[in-house]
């Protein structure tokens, strides 16, 4: 699947190559000045259409024929937005026949394509989801995620003291909350967040749909803990720039008190460009970490990662990222690959609680943790902004 699609994406920038070097020659008459426009829109729609073409490929690659056959990957409910500058698909929440539906992230707004300037920079970092698979794992060339693993882009995982709302005070049988995805059954076992829970209610999901923004909306009650919630996302296109916005507010409708973590994981797959010399990171503040990276790959310089050398094979580069303050300021990243000239930026608007890193080969994860206390009545909201750009 990798190779075949490195090829299809390969070729694509090669033809947009070449035809860039014949239109960037100077024209001597208005006719042909705008015939070569006319040209070089035709080529750049080419290119996007490639791109695009990719992603799905890339996704129907992962997924064949999902649910024993019943149910191909094209068939997932999902929409796509745009605002003339990036163009975002999304997978959408459905109980019954949604890509993701599992009980490890929030299921709303599963970004699985994002482009801007011919630059793609979320899709699967796997090849292929099996559901006796824990979290992942290297099978010959290939890596095998599972059902809980098994997301890509901007998505987000609640906790609450390591486990999940309730957790810790329902009993084996009884059930307890995993925001963003509905109510579940405790089993008998310690908490795992990779395992495949019962889901006795998904909530009531509702999902408006505009051409720049996409709002999604969870209604859940469970009587039996006391806990209740709508929790809203909107993914929003910024009018006339390069950036895409995540608003979220979670209303505690319940009679217990909300207390939680929430971090996105940011799956990066930048043109599946393998975490390497050519990628830095970058934050505000200098990084401290009782636990650095294996200093053969990667090594922390101040306020940036910068791997050592491209990760390969099972090599993986993880660490915690100390050092912030309590200022929104530093809940800042910056993600930049020199070879393809891109790179993003991340910000939110609430102090981190946390930060890790994590990369294997094929993927790059900065997580940035914050945590919120909800009382009965109240309502929470946060916003991370995501900022997409070229080189110079």
């Amino acid at each position: 699947m990798r190779a075949g699609l490195h090829c299809f994406v390969t070729n694509a920038r090669i033809t947009s190559a070449t035809w860039f070097g014949r239109a960037s020659r100077k024209a001597t008459q208005v006719g042909v000045k705008r015939l070569e426009d006319e040209r070089l829109d035709t080529k750049m729609t080419n290119l996007s259409f490639g791109i695009r073409l990719a992603v799905t490929l890339a996704w129907l690659t992962v997924w064949g024929l999902a649910g024993n056959g019943k149910l191909s990957a094209a068939d997932f409910p999902q929409a796509e937005i745009a605002n003339g500058q990036i163009w975002v698909r999304l997978y959408l929440p459905d109980a019954r026949n949604g890509y993701y539906r599992a009980t490890r992230f929030d299921w709303s707004g599963v970004i699985v394509g994002l482009e801007y300037k011919g630059h793609n920079y979320y899709g699967p970092w796997f090849d292929r989801v099996d559901p006796k698979v824990y979290d992942f794992r290297y099978e010959g060339a290939e890596i095998v995620a599972s059902p809980c693993s098994g997301i890509a882009g901007p998505v987000e995982e609640f906790q609450t003291n390591r486990s999940a709302l309730g957790w810790d005070e329902a009993k084996a049988g009884g059930t307890f909350i995993k925001i963003g995805v509905g109510v579940l059954r405790k089993d008998d076992a310690r908490y795992d967040f990779v395992k495949q829970y019962e889901i006795v209610d998904p909530g009531k999901w509702t999902v408006t749909k505009h051409p720049d923004s996409i709002e999604f909306m969870q209604e859940l009650t469970d009587p039996s803990t006391g806990y209740g919630y709508v929790y809203r996302k909107i993914v929003r296109l910024t009018k006339g720039k390069p950036e895409m916005v995540l608003e979220h507010s979670l209303k505690n409708t319940g009679r217990r008190t909300i207390q939680s973590t929430v971090y996105n994981h940011n799956f990066l797959v930048l043109d599946r460009q393998p975490p390497g010399p050519d990628f830095s990171v970058t934050v505000p503040f200098q990084i401290r970490s009782p636990h650095p990276p294996n200093q053969d790959l990667a090594e922390i310089r101040g306020n940036q990662i910068v791997y050592l050398k491209v990760l390969k094979n099972e090599d993986r580069v993880s660490t915690a990222m100390l050092g912030f303050s309590e200022s929104t300021k530093d809940n800042e990243i910056r993600i930049e690959n020199s070879r393809v000239g891109a790179g993003l930026k991340i910000s939110g608007d609430r102090p981190l609680s946390s930060e890790n890193l994590w990369s294997i080969r094929s993927v790059l994860a900065v997580e940035p943790f914050i945590t919120m206390r909800i009382n009965p009545g109240s309502e929470f909201s946060w916003k991370i902004s995501y900022e997409y750009y070229t080189l110079p």
